[in-house]
């Protein structure tokens, strides 16, 4: 009996969390991406991490956090997926609908410290999001907390030292 419950709380579990995809319209133009590719002097340092409701940290330990460039396409999907929110809970994350594969061609990634802390190097001028996620689990909960944030952050070629960010869901 126990056996079955587990199963019958798991399978709804997993109905709850079933995210809604949502579709670009906007073309993706690897022109308008470009500028990722080139060497800039710019660095870009900041601090990734979630509070939780009971007052808590939770730093996105060897969380990948992706460098994207703010063309009209990853605005598009940016507001589509987040909303006019900067961050997304785990259980409610939409999917893209066929996102164009040329579009992760021109993301940078990096990998968080066990701080939370990262950085990219080498930076062009422009505009650009910066998103990760947080997540975690209760000991014996179904379902993640936490969720996928971004922050956004413009080089602008004339900084003398590093461009701080913090990517908080705020």
């Amino acid at each position: 009996m126990r056996v079955f419950a587990c199963a019958v709380a798991l399978a709804l579990a997993g109905c709850q969390s079933t995210a809604p995809t949502v579709a670009i319209s906007s073309s993706f133009d690897p022109a308008a991406a470009a500028f990722i590719k080139k060497r800039g002097e710019g660095t870009i340092e900041g601090h990734a991490f979630l509070r939780q409701k009971a007052g808590g940290t939770v730093n996105a330990a060897g969380e990948v956090v992706r460098l994207i460039p703010a063309t009209a396409y990853a605005q598009e999907r940016f507001a589509k997926l987040y909303g006019d929110k900067k961050f997304v809970p785990a259980t409610a994350y939409p999917k893209a609908d066929e996102t164009d594969p040329q579009y992760g061609v021109f993301i940078r990634t990096t990998k968080a410290e066990s701080t939370g802390k990262f950085s990219f190097d080498h930076v062009a001028p422009g505009s650009y999001f910066i998103s990760t996620q947080v997540t975690w689990q209760k000991d014996g909960a179904f379902l993640s907390e936490g969720g996928a944030m971004y922050e956004t952050v413009t080089l602008t070629g004339k900084e003398e030292e590093a461009v701080e960010v913090v990517v908080s869901g705020t």
